[in-house]
């Protein structure tokens, strides 16, 4: 790519909707901006989904594109952002997922409430059962028994690499799962256990 001239003639035809301009730019940046977000966070899942996220908000939000200045500059910085509000959702949702698995023995709950959990409960236990057998196990000792990864890793003989590999791509289905049945109940959800 001729550089500056290129670029700017690259986001101009994408944001008239060329698709074999977004292509090329796709071509031009996706290895190094995938080798930068795994560098930050040395995760094959996570990096692939945060750099499909960038290319699809590139993409929705074209029609800006022109007014962009150091699209490299930009670039780079969607990366973090985005790596940023991920890393940070995946931890809130883990949390509220470990909360709702143990929410039914609380019996404080108002009774909306409690028939809420009991709903989201039933609902992440259905998305566990369809997981593989050995990623259903590191999910439910990881959730239900609370264990750390260390004692996953130690209980089932295996590194502790492997555990977080497997507990992350298990939530992760477990999100998308909920997010496909109910995106209301988990925001529900979420407000009622970060109100608390």
């Amino acid at each position: 790519m001729d550089k500056v001239l290129n670029e700017r003639n690259l986001l101009v035809s994408i944001a008239n909707d060329d698709r074999r301009a977004f292509n090329e730019l796709y071509k031009h940046y996706m290895h190094n901006l995938y080798r930068y977000v795994y560098f930050v966070c040395k995760s094959t899942p996570v990096t692939e989904e945060v750099v499909q996220e960038i290319f699809v908000k590139l993409w929705v939000n074209r029609s800006n594109l022109p007014n962009i200045q150091f699209f490299k500059s930009y670039l780079y910085r969607s990366a973090q952002n985005q790596l940023t509000d991920h890393l940070r959702r995946v931890k809130l949702e883990h949390k509220a997922m470990e909360r709702m698995l143990t929410a039914e023995t609380e019996s404080a709950l108002p009774s909306d409430s409690a028939i809420i959990c009991n709903d989201f409960i039933q609902l992440t236990r259905q998305a566990i059962n369809h997981l593989p057998a050995k990623r259903k196990i590191i999910v439910e000792l990881r959730t239900e028994d609370g264990l750390s990864l260390d004692e996953i890793a130690e209980r089932l003989r295996i590194s502790k690499s492997v555990v977080k590999k497997q507990l992350y791509a298990g939530m992760s289905f477990v999100r998308n799962y909920i997010h496909h049945f109910d995106e209301l109940v988990l925001l529900l959800i979420l407000l009622h256990f970060y109100s608390r």
